[in-house]
């Protein structure tokens, strides 16, 4: 592929938006971050990532979804609490970096090791199962005991879930790339339906009205902030860092399968997982979202045959163009709820599936005992310890983060063939 600005180039960098463009979006607004940041440090983040590794991967990075609780737990709502979770977002981005010179110096195939599938399968089932409250509290499946169901809210998000599941299964081309976008789109049009005909209040137009054409660093509201340092948040957030490592192995040898190229020796593992982190540290300083390694990127590759790394940057260029403009963040802002909880419903089932599937993939012979010892302990302990364990009255360890630590040690301990 030709590397210059031509409008086949364009075309194929802005589908490549598109397809990381629901789900980078998704982290900010349901953690309270500013949308408009996590498409710019998505887009500084990638072109970070393509400088350190020479050119030579093509992928793009976004939001990453493992952070949601814990960077949502944070902020609690309250944007005043977004300079803490920058603080532990930059915090997890040096774990990112410290696990790179870590692998630098023991080598890749023995960090891999740590982390063997029947490790790294049900921590992702877990990441996505501890999702799920809050995409069905959103969709109005999950209320409060004094409160009945509205059912017109619940529709809207099975509405939103469905186009999702259509797209994905039914329509070709272009389109079967943007399923998520194509749900936020129907789901947003349906709600402002109601609101014209039978009065709901699902869409509230006055965050656009009062936005900014542009947005300006430090003048306009959670758009380019200052971190703050807390100890309890760092080792709250941070940690999370370890099982996104486990999961870029993952993205690095799917993306490096699809181009044809072992990605753990050239450029090397050492330099993904370092422009990882520096997306990160990144991101934290100007109060965007962590960054990881796109899958649905990858799925792009996998269907143009396109594995041009200008076109990714042409894409990450136009991210950041994109989050400039006050208005059309205001826009994201107003994607209502239940539209939310509709398309994160798929969005989480299908990360605990990818877990799943990691499992299955494996080939893991459960008649073993180990491994189902190994599984047993991670689920439970994910899944029951999702509220963290307070070691401190401001340190509270995540149960994902012992899941991970659990898993990784009876995975050394335990002998083989039992």
């Amino acid at each position: 592929m030709e590397k210059k600005l031509t409008a086949t180039n364009f075309l194929l960098g802005f589908q490549h938006l598109f397809a990381m463009f629901g789900a980078t979006v998704l982290v900010p607004i349901i953690t309270g971050l500013n949308p408009s940041m996590a498409l710019i440090g998505a887009g500084i983040g990638t072109l970070l990532f393509h400088f350190i590794t020479g050119n030579k991967v093509p992928v793009f990075l976004g939001s990453s979804f493992a952070f949601l609780g814990v960077v949502g737990a944070v902020i609690a709502g309250d944007p005043a609490n977004i300079p803490l979770a920058q603080g532990g977002i930059m915090a997890a981005g040096v774990v990112y970096i410290i696990l790179a010179a870590l692998v630098r110096l023991v080598g890749s195939e023995n960090i891999v090791k740590l982390f063997p599938p029947v490790v790294t399968g049900p921590v992702i089932v877990v990441i996505g199962l501890t999702l799920a409250p809050t995409a069905l509290t959103n969709a109005g499946l999950i209320v409060a005991p004094d409160a009945a169901i509205d059912w017109t809210t619940v529709l809207v998000a099975l509405f939103s879930l469905a186009v999702v599941i259509v797209c994905t299964i039914f329509l070709k081309g272009f389109f079967k790339l943007v399923p998520i976008l194509l749900g936020f789109a129907s789901g947003y049009i349906l709600c402002l339906i109601l609101d014209l005909t039978i009065g709901t209040h699902f869409i509230d137009f006055s965050a656009i009205s009062n936005a900014a054409w542009l947005n300006i660093p430090y003048v306009t509201p959670n758009f380019f902030t200052l971190p703050k340092f807390d100890w309890g948040v760092i080792l709250s957030i941070a940690p999370v860092a370890i099982v996104t490592f486990m999961e870029h192995i993952g993205d690095i040898t799917i993306n490096g399968s699809v181009v044809g190229k072992n990605f753990f020796k050239d450029p090397g593992l050492h330099r993904t997982v370092l422009g990882d982190g520096v997306a990160t540290l990144v991101a934290g300083f100007i109060g965007a979202p962590p960054n990881t390694t796109y899958g649905e990127n990858t799925a792009v590759l996998a269907t143009t045959k396109n594995y041009s790394t200008f076109v990714l940057k042409l894409a990450a260029v136009i991210a950041i163009i994109l989050g400039l403009f006050g208005k059309f963040g205001a826009i994201i802002m107003t994607i209502p709820t239940p539209v939310l909880g509709g398309v994160s419903i798929l969005l989480y089932g299908m990360i605990a599936s990818i877990g799943m599937r990691t499992l299955a993939e494996s080939n893991l012979d459960f008649s073993h005992s180990r491994n189902l010892i190994i599984v047993a302990l991670i689920l439970v302990i994910g899944l029951g310890l999702s509220s963290g364990v307070a070691i401190t009255p401001n340190v509270t360890l995540t149960g994902l983060f012992l899941a991970v630590v659990v898993g990784a040690v009876v995975n050394k301990i335990l002998p083989e063939n039992i």
